[in-house]
């Protein structure tokens, strides 16, 4: 089995407007897949759906080669680690303690705390209590939480969101050594063209809720080669992208 994700006609109405429409989504085993779309395109609500968080109107969703329904549910997000809009935490704990609490919901063992606090780089600032934490730091701690269970399949919404020049660069040197170090596959989702084009390997780009293009990043590249990436990408979503 290649493809870790896939979704057929997956549908999301609110009050009979559709923020995702008929979307069919082809994740890779072991890629990074870039998630792209203006803010407001349905990344989102997609996400939520692939977690279980929200139950979509129509279409189907199948991770791991299982589809995603009631019976199959629990075993399947055991394998998802996620990390969905700005992480919260107990600012009255360290870092090493609120992982701590999510550790021992997770189940796995306590050993992977100190891992995976030395993956984000923050075993020196373990026992700082997350109120100081800059947001960067907390972005870091997030990401460690969502891969405290060394899950195969990573979900990250928006990552680098409210980081400076040099988090986005960590936090992006961080996601691109996942799927070599631990085998994982990630799909990130930004509406920067620039992230995604020094992350991703695959892409799928989504725009009023209907994907307009998904296949290799490289091959994006070779669509038009009298036009720029930003100038393809703008053609596909409707020129509203923020670049």
């Amino acid at each position: 089995m290649n493809e870790i994700v896939k979704t057929a006609g997956l549908t999301k109405l609110y009050k009979g407007v559709a923020a995702v429409s008929d979307l069919n989504m082809s994740v890779r085993k072991g890629r990074i897949y870039g998630f792209l779309g203006p803010n407001g395109a349905g990344k989102t609500t997609t996400l939520k759906m692939l977690l279980s968080l929200i139950r979509p109107t129509n279409g189907e969703i199948e991770i791991m080669g299982r589809r995603m329904e009631a019976k199959s549910r629990i075993e399947i997000l055991r394998n998802i680690g996620s990390l969905i809009e700005s992480p919260s935490f107990y600012g009255h704990l360290t870092g090493a303690e609120n992982l701590r609490i999510l550790q021992t919901l997770l189940d796995v063992p306590k050993m992977n705390i100190d891992k995976v606090l030395k993956i984000v780089r923050l075993d020196n600032q373990r026992s700082k209590k997350a109120s100081a934490y800059s947001l960067g730091m907390k972005q870091r701690l997030g990401l460690a939480g969502a891969l405290l269970a060394f899950p195969k399949l990573l979900i990250l919404d928006e990552p680098t969101n409210g980081l400076d020049p040099a988090g986005i660069q960590e936090m992006r040197e961080l996601i691109k050594s996942l799927p070599t170090q631990f085998g994982m596959t990630v799909i990130v989702s930004s509406h920067l063209l620039s992230e995604i084009d020094q992350m991703a390997e695959d892409i799928g780009i989504i725009a009023k809720g209907k994907m307009m293009y998904q296949g290799k990043l490289e091959d994006l590249h070779n669509i038009d080669r009298n036009k720029s990436l930003e100038e393809i990408f703008l053609d596909l979503t409707g020129r509203e992208q923020s670049l």
